[in-house]
Formats: C-alpha cells, sequence, structure tokens
C-alpha cells in the first residue's frame, strides 16, 4: 500500500501525539514534496511527501529503536516496501545500515536534520518566520555548534555530499522548501 499523504498523517497520529512530532512530520513531508517538483519529480510529489511524513513514525514511543522499530510499524500496515526504505535509509550510519539510494532518500537524509536547525533559527527572528530568513542567518547559527545541538551537522553534511550539493545550496533550498510550507499553513489558518 502507497498512502496518500493525508492518510500518512493519519498513520503518523497512531504513533505519534507530541505536537512537536506531527508538526516535523509535516513540515519534513512538505519539504520532500517541494523537492519532487523542483528536481523534476513532480509525478512523485506525493510519494515523496509520504515518505517525509512517515520517517520518523517510530522515534516518539520508541526513540531507542528509531529507524529500526518503523519497519516493523510500516510492515504491519502493509506499506508499500519503498517507502519502508526510504524512511529507514535516514537513520543511515546513526541507527541502521541501510544506505539512501535513490535521490529521493538522500534528500531526506540531508533535510530532516535541517529543518530542525532552520526552525530553530526562525524563531529566534523577531518573526519567528522562514518567509525573511536569509542563508547567512542559518549558517552563523550552524556554526554555533551549541544552538539546535541535536540537529546533527555531520548528518546534514554527509547529506549534501550524497547529492553533490554545496552546503549553501542545500541550505537555501531547504528554506525555499520550508517557506512554501509557511504559506500553505498560513493560507489554512486563515480560511
Amino acid at each position: 500500500m502507497i498512502p496518500t499523504p493525508n492518510e500518512a498523517f493519519e498513520l503518523l497520529k497512531i504513533y505519534n501525539q507530541g505536537e512537536f512530532h506531527l508538526r516535523h512530520g509535516k513540515i519534513v513531508g512538505a519539504v520532500m514534496h517541494w523537492f519532487a517538483n523542483d528536481l523534476g519529480y513532480g509525478d512523485e510529489a506525493d510519494f515523496w511527501e509520504t515518505v517525509g511524513i512517515l520517517h520518523d513514525l517510530d522515534f516518539e514511543q520508541f526513540p531507542d529503536e528509531h529507524c529500526i522499530k518503523e519497519q516493523e510499524l510500516l510492515r504491519k500496515h502493509e506499506v508499500d516496501e519503498r517507502i519502508i526504505h526510504a524512511a529507514a535509509s535516514h537513520g543511515y550510519a546513526l541507527t541502521v545500515d541501510i544506505k539512501p539510494e535513490h535521490e529521493m532518500e538522500k534528500v531526506l537524509y540531508a533535510v530532516d536534520e535541517l529543518t530542525g536547525l532552520i526552525g530553530a533559527t526562525a524563531m529566534m527572528r523577531p518573526s519567528k518566520s522562514v518567509m525573511d530568513l536569509e542563508l547567512k542567518s542559518v549558517k552563523k547559527k550552524y556554526k554555533s555548534s551549541n544552538f539546535a545541538a541535536g540537529c546533527s551537522r555531520e548528518v546534514i553534511e554527509r547529506g549534501a555530499e550524497m547529492l553533490n550539493w554545496t552546503l549553501d545550496d542545500l541550505i537555501s533550498k531547504t528554506i525555499l522548501a520550508m517557506r512554501s510550507y509557511e504559506e500553505i499553513d498560513e493560507e489554512r489558518k486563515q480560511s
């Protein structure tokens, strides 16, 4: 089964109740959707989004088995093996030996931690928004290892290398992707 993004979010809610984890799933899903379109995979954008939504399915309840337990949970729900591989691969060299192979998996690996760092940087601004966030502000915070310490710079850099992108390109594109999510989220709040 290949869940739609809405079905994926409902599945995420079965194993995650915390607002942080639910919001992170939505953000990473939206970022993945944006990257699918940007990289020429527009016909697979919903698939990429579903992977982004489900990537941390197990983290809230099983943090010590992250990317391991989610494989079991996704199989229990008869989710397509491509989604299972992609979601689990974002734990490469951390909790699993499943290497990101497809460009989509490499993007997920690179942006998962980075969305957290960018989001934390945005929260330090008066606007609390990525809409006016620039690369130089993120890079300044990126260099401070105490800032958003839980966001692994090593993983972000390894992800950029996997994609053959500069760190600046990865950060800039991820900011743009997060802006698209924020615009959609703002529209939903107003309607």
